[in-house]
């Protein structure tokens, strides 16, 4: 098992933004940090962007990457760096990390849980350590909630494009029998997907690479996909419209998430200029999943 990056002295570099600069500067923050994670203050109306790092690495290329951050958004953010004590956090990130319920299928269990887990449910397995990917966050609980409602279709080839801890592959692997193919442009998530996948019996299925998107003839070679998700970001997801719509099979289903709800026409403009047709609308909090089908 991988366990978490936290042997040195950690500290968290947060910013706060509007809306509108919620995208660059996570994108920034994952420049060095291990895992990022963001809210919003609903009293304030701007979002309060965390991310947890070794102390002192990769100061240079935040720097630079905040510095574009604002310069792209027009807003400058003044990062704010505080101590983390690496067990103190740990502590903090297990107790945070209860069994998640998602649906009415799925099971997303740390592993240090103990107790036995909630019958009836398809178990997931993370590792509550390596702290992302938990299942907690809204993007992640649509596009669980969006694969219960297209499972019937029974897709035989499928994609997760940005898999991170490799939680949706994993799911779509276990409840529809199927391989999936995994990828991300971290190396260290690939990582993260393969141990995952060992720890819940699900090597056989998974199919974990290092990829840079549709640039990567390891992500285009096993297509035609008949089921697609994308866990990214807004912007990328408008960007990579015309191949996401090209690489999908006709009659295909594509799994949008990771935009916020006030991003939802954005995106789908995008797709629809691709003749992609909006199936379903799913709605977490802030954020949206966008079912859409070839």
């Amino acid at each position: 098992m991988i366990r978490p990056r936290h042997a040195t002295a950690l500290e968290t570099v947060t910013v706060i933004v509007p809306e509108q600069a919620l995208e660059a500067y996570e994108a920034a923050l994952r420049t060095a940090c291990g895992t990022v994670g963001f809210f919003l203050d609903e009293e304030t109306g701007f979002w309060h962007v965390e991310g947890v790092k070794d102390l002192g690495a990769g100061d240079a290329e935040l720097a630079s990457a905040l510095a574009i951050a604002g310069l792209v958004t027009g807003v400058a953010a003044e990062p704010v760096r505080s101590a983390t004590e690496a067990e103190g956090w740990l502590a903090r990130t297990y107790a945070a990390f209860p069994e998640q319920l998602v649906g009415k299928r799925f099971a997303i269990r740390g592993t240090h849980l103990t107790e036995r887990g909630t019958p009836g449910r398809l178990p997931i397995t993370l590792d509550a350590g390596i702290a992302f990917g938990s299942g907690e966050h809204g993007s992640t609980r649509g596009c669980l909630r969006a694969l219960e409602k297209v499972a019937y279709r029974r897709p035989r080839k499928i994609l997760d494009l940005g898999t991170g801890s490799g939680v949706l592959a994993m799911a779509a692997a276990r409840l529809l029998h199927r391989k999936v193919v995994a990828t991300d442009i971290d190396p260290w998530s690939v990582r993260v997907a393969r141990s995952n996948a060992a720890l819940n019996g699900l090597s056989r299925l998974l199919v974990c690479r290092r990829a840079d998107g549709w640039l990567s003839p390891v992500v285009r070679a096993p297509g035609p996909y008949e089921l697609i998700f994308a866990n990214i970001l807004a912007r990328p997801l408008c960007q990579m419209a015309r191949r996401m719509a090209d690489n999908l099979a006709a009659g295909g289903t594509l799994i949008l998430a990771g935009l916020l709800v006030t991003q939802t026409n954005w995106v789908l403009a995008a797709y629809r200029r691709q003749g992609m047709r909006l199936e379903r609308k799913l709605h977490e909090g802030a954020w949206a999943t966008l079912v859409l089908r070839k």
